[in-house]
C-alpha cells in the first residue's frame, strides 16, 4: 500500500502549533475532522490517547505515528503534520518529534494497518528522507517527495 494512495495535500499540515502530544492528538484529528473524514473527534482522540498509553508511538529520529483502530472508519486514514519546533512525545529515544504520521484504521482490517506502518518505517529509513519532509515549505511539495520514493 503506497501512502499517497491515502494521504493528499488537505491532509498535510505544516505548522503544528502543539507543543505536546495531548494537544498533537486533538491538532491532527481536527485535521482529519476539516476533511470530513471523521464525525466523532472525540472518539478519535481517545483512541489516540488509549494506545497511546500502552507504548509511545514516538519511534525516535523525531518521528511520532499516532494510530489506532476507529470504530466506524471504513477505510484506513492517514494525515501528516510537520512540527518546525518539535513536539514533547515522550518518544523512545527521549527527543522531540517533529514528523507526525497519524493513522486510523477499520476495526476489522488490521492488515491493512500494518501495511501503512510498514510502508512508513520504510520511508523514513531512507537517508534524508525526513530531512527533505521538514525542509517542505508546501503540502505538494510533502506529496512530490513522498511520491518519488514510494
Amino acid at each position: 500500500m503506497k501512502i499517497s494512495d491515502l494521504l493528499k495535500p488537505s491532509l498535510i499540515k505544516l505548522d503544528l502549533q502543539s507543543l505536546d502530544k495531548e494537544d498533537l492528538f486533538e491538532e491532527m484529528v481536527q485535521v482529519f475532522a476539516d476533511n470530513q473524514l471523521i464525525s466523532d473527534s472525540a472518539t478519535a482522540v481517545s483512541v489516540l490517547r488509549e494506545r497511546e498509553a500502552k507504548m509511545s508511538t514516538g519511534v525516535g529520529n523525531g518521528i511520532g505515528i499516532p494510530h489506532g483502530k476507529l470504530p466506524g472508519a471504513k477505510n484506513s486514514l492517514l494525515a501528516l503534520g510537520v512540527s518546525q519546533d518539535g513536539i514533547d512525545y515522550e518518544a523512545l529515544d527521549g527527543g522531540l518529534v517533529y514528523i507526525v504520521i497519524a493513522i486510523f484504521a477499520p476495526p476489522d482490517n488490521p492488515g491493512q494497518h500494518v501495511e501503512l506502518l510498514a510502508e512508513i518505517s520504510r520511508l523514513f529509513a531512507i537517508p534524508g528522507f525526513a530531512e527533505k519532509i521538514r525542509a517542505a515549505r508546501t503540502a505538494e511539495e510533502v506529496m512530490a517527495i513522498i511520491v518519488s520514493e514510494e
